[in-house]
């Protein structure tokens, strides 16, 4: 009898354990408008050390809407273990998803003059990586982000598939990926940043 929480019909756990117990703490969604129709592409479950409360006193008693927009709590929240859980909603190419989280880094990286030879070799991997992967409804896609060792491990998964890993070992690239999905105002996710905001401003209360 494993709770979930449902995040637009996605199931995810309450809780997973990688090297150790990680809680979720944020979900949410990315989608886009066209044409007044919202289409959604993935649901997305954030799970983080439940330490990470002692990370981060100093926002105490702040509301969720403050801590949504500031850039500095989310920043923080980089500094401990994290997974982020990503379930396909409507199917795309991998290589559209590449193209997007590669502009995504690139962008970051060169705005705080980080995109150097080793950073463009790392994130060519990276896209390299999902080229050749097809993003079915349901296939799941996760990034563990330990605390200490600057590195990302990328897992994809599709039924009937066997699961493909990458490991991402320069560790502006790791970062850059982190704030695409939890970059505070600039994440790729509102939805989830809202939600990431409210669950930590209620734990911090307690």
């Amino acid at each position: 009898s494993t709770e979930v929480v449902m995040v637009d019909e996605v199931p995810f756990s309450l809780g997973v354990t990688i090297v150790k117990p990680l809680s979720v703490f944020g979900h949410g969604i990315t989608d886009i408008e066209i044409h007044y129709l919202q289409i959604k592409f993935t649901a997305i479950g954030v799970y983080l050390d439940p330490e990470i409360v002692t990370h981060l006193q100093q926002w105490k008693g702040k509301t969720g809407t403050d801590l949504a927009e500031d850039d500095d709590f989310f920043e923080a929240l980089i500094r401990v273990d994290k997974f982020v859980r990503v379930v396909v909603i409507k199917e795309i190419k991998g290589s559209q998803y590449g193209v997007q989280l590669e502009s995504a880094v690139r962008d970051r990286l060169a705005a705080v003059d980080k995109y150097e030879d080793e950073e463009e070799a790392a994130l060519e991997q990276v896209v390299e990586f999902f080229q050749s992967k097809y993003f079915k409804k349901n296939s799941v896609l996760t990034f563990y982000f330990p605390a200490t060792s600057g590195s990302a491990e990328i897992v994809f998964a599709a039924e009937g598939k066997e699961e493909s890993k990458l490991k991402v070992e320069n560790a502006n690239v790791v970062e850059m990926i982190q704030k695409w999905y939890l970059g505070g105002t600039r994440g790729v996710s509102p939805a989830t940043i809202s939600s990431l905001a409210t669950a930590l401003s209620a734990e911090l209360s307690k």
